[in-house]
């Protein structure tokens, strides 16, 4: 009898260190499978908004019927004398333009532009230029010179990408 009560709680604990065990394997398993479902439902979820999103830019999104594509254009750094003595300034500026099919007719231009550049910017003192008012207002006098130089008014905007003035 001893030996079967020896046999018996021998049985009794083999198996419930199984269940045990065959509890957190299942729970391991359950948890795996739901990160799996969870992160690919996560990727078709994420693939489709973006196939959304391409398919909205290529219907135009926000953009109204016949509204032509702006481009910009860099155009070389500009070093000049300012009017006080040993100041100088050094400007690289980008002009975007209001139909980007007219790039070809800019390149064509692109000396009578930086001539119109230079010659502004060399006639301005530290001063006029150093605050923010006179950065703005020298935006507007180079895009009007700008547009002057091409002869019609092909640019719409102008950005300073550099300003440094000694």
């Amino acid at each position: 009898m001893e030996e079967e009560k020896h046999s018996e709680e021998g049985a009794e604990a083999h198996a419930k260190p199984a269940a045990k065990g065959g509890k957190k394997k299942l729970m391991i398993i359950v948890l795996a499978a739901i990160l799996v479902l969870g992160g690919a439902g996560g990727f078709v979820g994420y693939r489709m908004l973006s196939q959304k999103g391409e398919k909205a830019g290529e219907e135009g999104g926000h953009k109204k019927e016949g509204e032509t594509k702006t481009a910009l254009v860099a155009v070389d750094p500009f070093v000049v004398n300012l009017t006080e003595h040993g100041r100088y300034l050094k400007v690289t500026l980008q002009l975007e333009l209001s139909d980007a099919t007219q790039q070809p007719s800019v390149a064509e231009k692109m000396p009578n532009i930086r001539d119109a550049i230079i010659t502004l910017l060399s006639s301005k003192s530290a001063e006029t230029v150093s605050g923010p008012e006179g950065k703005i207002q020298l935006k507007d006098e180079l895009l009007l010179r700008t547009n002057q130089a091409v002869g019609k008014d092909l640019f719409k905007n102008l950005y300073f990408t550099e300003f440094v003035m000694q």
